[in-house]
């Protein structure tokens, strides 16, 4: 410890004034994981899209399974959950130790490269999802549906694929790269706040998804178009605008990286 004037003074020390050195690394720790929190949130802005607007995709195309059978839409958020079941353990049996014999890692990889590796994966999400709403966009205009509020556009729910598969695959490295970075990164004593801070990453990206769509049709009324107007008009722009945004946050999140520079090793 160090102690000045004041402090040997006083036969009473103040905790506000004098810390331990091990307080003062727990702190540290604490706030080296506050760039990594911001970085994150528009990964889960993005991944909110696919319980919103992915199912609003689905909503307007065929969703014929034979003759008999609608497909709910809202049931392809089945194949994220069934794609994390299927990646985590090849993750863990298979990348992992052929990571380890490159890296020298016992992680194979460290835990803040798996989180950029599901961020690049969420750009890539934005960028499928946005060719294929161009694509029924297209579909919708040839067959003269652009005006129809309740049309279906002759284009199959099966094209939705590709994009769950990506937000699952991206769960996959980012959403469990989080979980273990807050857990094992916050001091014993705090733990639980560890669990908290990455629960909260969910919710307030949440509201930045909202808050862009909001701000959006805001700024583009007072042009006389309002892009989320319509059933079929400007939707693209909108995801490529938040795959744009999450390009920044991943090299943001790089950066960050760089500056913090730990590695999470395997106790």
């Amino acid at each position: 410890m160090l102690i000045d004037y004041l402090d040997a003074s006083t036969n009473i020390r103040n905790p506000w004034r004098l810390c331990s050195q091990h307080q003062v690394e727990e702190v540290k720790l604490v706030l080296r994981l506050i760039p990594i929190w911001f970085c994150c949130l528009m990964f889960f802005a993005v991944n909110s899209q696919s319980h919103t607007y992915f199912i609003k995709q689905g909503s307007m195309m065929i969703r014929s399974v034979r003759s008999h059978f609608q497909l709910p839409p809202a049931s392809l958020q089945a194949f994220i959950g069934i794609i994390i079941l299927i990646t985590v353990p090849i993750y863990d049996r298979l990348l992992v130790p052929i990571a380890r014999k490159f890296t020298g890692c016992p992680t194979g990889i460290t835990v803040l490269q798996r989180i950029g590796i599901g961020l690049f994966l969420s750009v890539l999400n934005m960028t499928v999802s946005a060719i294929v709403e161009a694509k029924k966009v297209s579909i919708a205009r040839n067959y003269d549906l652009m005006d129809d509020p309740k049309a279906i556009v002759p284009m199959n729910i099966w094209w939705l694929l590709p994009q769950f598969t990506i937000c699952g695959l991206s769960s996959t490295f980012t959403v469990v790269g989080l979980q273990e970075l807050f857990y094992d990164q916050m001091p014993d004593a705090m733990r639980s706040l560890g669990a908290a801070a990455y629960i909260s990453i969910v919710g307030v990206g949440s509201f930045i998804s909202t808050f862009i769509i909001s701000a959006v049709q805001a700024i583009t009324s007072k042009s006389g178009e309002i892009w989320f107007r319509g059933q079929f008009e400007q939707r693209a722009p909108r995801l490529f605008l938040l795959g744009a945004r999450c390009i920044k946050r991943f090299k943001f999140r790089c950066l960050c990286e760089d500056c913090n520079g730990f590695c999470v090793q395997d106790s």
